[in-house]
C-alpha cells in the first residue's frame, strides 16, 4: 500500500500540467496615424529698388569684390543678400547707408574716400585670376606686393595656362569700361598653334564662330609666321568670353599651345618682364578711359612717364610650381 501511494505521488508530480482555461487575450494593435506636418513657407520678401541709390554690382565692384560682370554671377548664384533677403534682380539699386549688404554671410560695410589703385602685371603661367580665398594656386592679386594696394581684383581674366598683361584695380567703373564689349577697348594676343592653319581657317576666325554663349565678335587676325609644325598669329579682340581664343581655334581644328596677351588698349608689355608689375600712371589711366569713350589718346600716352617696375617676391615659388615640383 505504501509503495502504491509513493507511485501515485510520483505520477502526480511528473504529470503534464492541466491546460489553463483562461481565455487568450486578443492584442489590439493600434495603427499609428501619421499626420503630415504642414510646413509654413516663408513668403519671399521683395526688395524695392531705390531710385536714387547705387547699383548693387557697382557697389560691390567698388569694394574690390570683383568686376561688375563677375559680381552679377555672384548675385545669380544667390550669394548676395540685402537686409537678409537673397537678391534676384541684377539691376537692383540700394542705399548703402540704410541697407545691409552681405556676401556669403559677410557684411560689406560702406567705405569712405578709398584711394583708387591701378596696377599692371605681366602674369606668368600657373597663376590664376581669382579672389577666392580658398584657392590654393598662386593668385594674381597676391603677386602685387604693394602694402597699400587694399582689396583689388583683376580686370578680366587670363586662364592659368596663359601669360601676359592683366590690370588689377579697386575701381569698379574703370574695370567695367575696360571689360564691357560696348566700350570696345581692344586686347592683343600672340597665339601659337600646333600645325599649319589654312587661309580658310583664318577667315572663319575673322568672321566669328559659334560657341556655347553665342557667336564670337569679329576678330582681327594677322598671320605672322606659318610652318608645317606651328603657326604664329596676332589676334585682336574687343570682347572677352571665357577662354575665347582657345575655344575659337579649337572649333576650326587647331590647338593653342602658347597664348600671351601683349597689349591692353594702349598699354604694352614693353619693358615689363613676365612676373613683374608696376603702377599705372594717371596719364595711362586717363588714356584708357579716353579709349573707352571712343577717343584716341595715343599721343598723350607716348609722353607719359612710366614708373619703375617692381619685382614680385614670390617669383621663385611660382617657377617651382611651373616646373612640376
Amino acid at each position: 500500500m505504501a509503495q502504491a501511494r509513493k507511485k501515485k505521488s510520483i505520477l502526480r508530480k511528473t504529470a503534464a500540467p492541466k491546460p489553463t482555461t483562461r481565455r487568450a487575450s486578443k492584442k489590439t494593435t493600434k495603427k499609428k496615424v501619421t499626420r503630415k506636418k504642414t510646413v509654413k513657407r516663408r513668403a519671399k520678401r521683395a526688395i524695392e529698388s531705390r531710385e536714387d541709390g547705387v547699383r548693387l554690382n557697382k557697389y560691390l565692384a567698388d569694394h574690390g569684390i570683383a568686376s561688375r560682370r563677375a559680381v552679377d554671377e555672384l548675385i545669380s548664384e544667390g550669394r548676395v543678400t540685402v537686409d537678409g533677403v537673397i537678391v534676384e534682380e541684377l539691376g537692383l539699386k540700394i542705399d548703402p547707408d540704410e541697407q545691409v549688404v552681405e556676401l556669403n554671410g559677410e557684411r560689406i560695410a560702406p567705405k569712405r574716400h578709398e584711394r583708387k589703385q591701378y596696377y599692371l602685371l605681366n602674369k606668368p603661367t600657373g597663376v590664376v585670376c581669382t579672389n577666392e580665398r580658398r584657392e590654393t594656386r598662386p593668385r594674381a592679386i597676391d603677386l602685387i606686393t604693394d602694402r597699400a594696394k587694399g582689396r583689388i581684383y583683376s580686370v578680366g581674366r587670363l586662364d592659368e595656362a596663359s601669360k601676359g598683361l592683366i590690370i588689377l584695380t579697386n575701381d569698379g567703373e574703370f574695370a567695367n569700361r575696360l571689360t564691357h564689349p560696348r566700350y570696345g577697348v581692344t586686347k592683343t594676343y600672340m597665339v601659337k598653334l600646333r600645325g599649319r592653319i589654312t587661309d580658310e581657317g583664318v577667315q572663319k576666325i575673322r568672321e566669328g564662330v559659334y560657341l556655347a554663349e553665342g557667336r564670337t565678335g569679329q576678330a582681327r587676325v594677322v598671320v605672322r609666321k606659318r610652318s608645317r609644325e606651328y603657326s604664329h598669329l596676332m589676334v585682336i579682340l574687343r570682347e572677352g568670353k571665357n577662354r575665347e581664343i582657345r575655344r575659337t581655334f579649337h572649333s576650326v581644328g587647331f590647338k593653342v599651345v602658347e597664348l600671351r596677351r601683349s597689349r591692353v588698349g594702349s598699354l604694352t608689355d614693353r619693358g615689363l618682364k613676365v612676373g613683374y608689375w608696376r603702377k599705372l600712371t594717371p596719364a595711362e589711366v586717363d588714356e584708357l578711359l579716353a579709349l573707352s569713350r571712343g577717343e584716341d589718346g595715343e599721343e598723350s600716352h607716348k609722353g607719359a612717364k612710366r614708373k619703375k617696375t617692381t619685382r614680385r617676391t614670390v617669383k621663385k615659388k611660382v617657377t617651382r610650381r611651373g616646373s612640376g615640383r
